[in-house]
């Protein structure tokens, strides 16, 4: 018996997931917080945590096992990929992406549950064919599943939350035992679309953005002015920082989108780099608890939903924090936990719920 189910034996959850995950929403919430003078961004996050942890627990008490049926998952699949399609034709166009629909007021973006369905639809059909992955068919039949969400969320456009759904796929291929002939054909595949996309799919502003991060003073005052100013902010906070309240690139509003995209930013200004250690350390952890329920697990279909959950987490981790610092191109991509967005939270929480109902079986 762990310490905490010791002292907290009635709520049968797994704490090492839920506690990092609360305490990262909460010291984004302290810098939503000073963002504006009603606040509103703080006080909505907050219902959104509220609702995000019940909807943990109660996904923690499901036998997880329902995810496993072929049927389910396959119907849960097609009207995900439904909903990816509606949205492009009757959905929202905000800031030049035509990503959420509403629903009795409220904002729902499909590509954050795409992501979810696709780790469960991925994890079930590798840990049925795990001794298989030698084939390249089963390599190719995936990636098709991945494209089917792929394709229109990079039509919205919105590259980032594409990106994500790609780095699902790749973990859990790269990871269920591909071979090296067959990674080295998947690779150069990557780079032959990669050479395709900026071509004939990139919009201007996205190769502007990759333009500006190879030549970061090319367009100081344009194309190059966010990763600039969260340049400035992050390096402004210094060992300390400013203290809560007293970020300046944000309350000024210099830095652009500092409540989502930004947000690591202007936590850095207000937090320094000792908050920042803190947030690492707090985010580091959850993945380990994740990575250790995946390895402790006897089931593939744990293994493989563990991959991708921690692939998604990370790889957000890894390139928001690295446009934050300039050494990734700016792509639109939230800091999980951190950033505001009731979506992101709740899809966040329901896989983590999913992950806890696996650690207690």
């Amino acid at each position: 018996m762990s310490f905490l189910q010791k002292y907290i034996p009635k709520i049968n959850i797994d704490w090492y997931l839920l506690l990092p995950s609360v305490f990262l929403v909460l010291l984004g919430i302290s810098v939503l917080y000073n963002f504006n003078s009603e606040n509103l961004f703080a006080e909505r996050q907050s219902i959104w945590l509220a609702i995000s942890v019940v909807i943990f627990i109660l996904f923690s008490q499901l036998d997880y096992s329902f995810l496993k049926n072929s049927r389910f998952l396959m119907t849960l699949f097609f009207v995900t990929f439904a909903s990816l399609i509606a949205v492009l034709a009757l959905g929202e166009s905000v800031k030049g992406a035509q990503s959420r629909f509403y629903v009795f007021g409220l904002a729902i973006q499909p590509a954050d549950p795409a992501a979810l369905v696709l780790i469960a639809f991925l994890a079930k059909y590798f840990s049925r064919r795990h001794m298989q992955i030698a084939y390249i068919k089963h390599i190719l039949l995936s990636g098709i599943y991945a494209l089917m969400f792929f394709l229109p969320v990079a039509a919205q456009p919105d590259l980032g939350s594409a990106l994500m759904i790609a780095s699902v796929w790749f973990f859990i291929i790269l990871l269920s035992g591909i071979s090296k002939k067959h990674l080295a054909l998947l690779l150069s595949g990557v780079l032959t679309f990669a050479g395709l996309a900026w071509v004939f799919i990139l919009k201007d502003y996205q190769k502007d953005r990759i333009l500006i991060f190879l030549d970061p003073l090319k367009d100081l005052y344009g194309a190059g002015y966010n990763a600039y100013q969260s340049l400035v902010a992050v390096g402004s906070g210094q060992l300390l920082g400013k203290g809560i309240g007293a970020g300046t690139q944000s309350s000024l509003h210099f830095l652009p989108e500092y409540q989502t995209d930004f947000i690591f930013a202007a936590f850095a200004e207000e937090w320094g780099f000792l908050g920042s250690i803190i947030l690492f350390a707090l985010f580091f952890a959850l993945i380990f608890r994740i990575i250790y329920i995946g390895v402790k697990s006897q089931d593939n279909f744990v293994r493989l939903f563990s991959i991708g959950a921690g692939a998604l987490f990370l790889t957000h981790f890894i390139v928001n924090i690295g446009m934050n610092i300039g050494l990734l191109p700016i792509t639109g991509i939230t800091l999980p936990f951190f950033s505001y967005g009731g979506s992101h939270l709740i899809t966040e929480f329901m896989i983590l719920g999913f992950l806890s109902s696996m650690s207690r079986r």
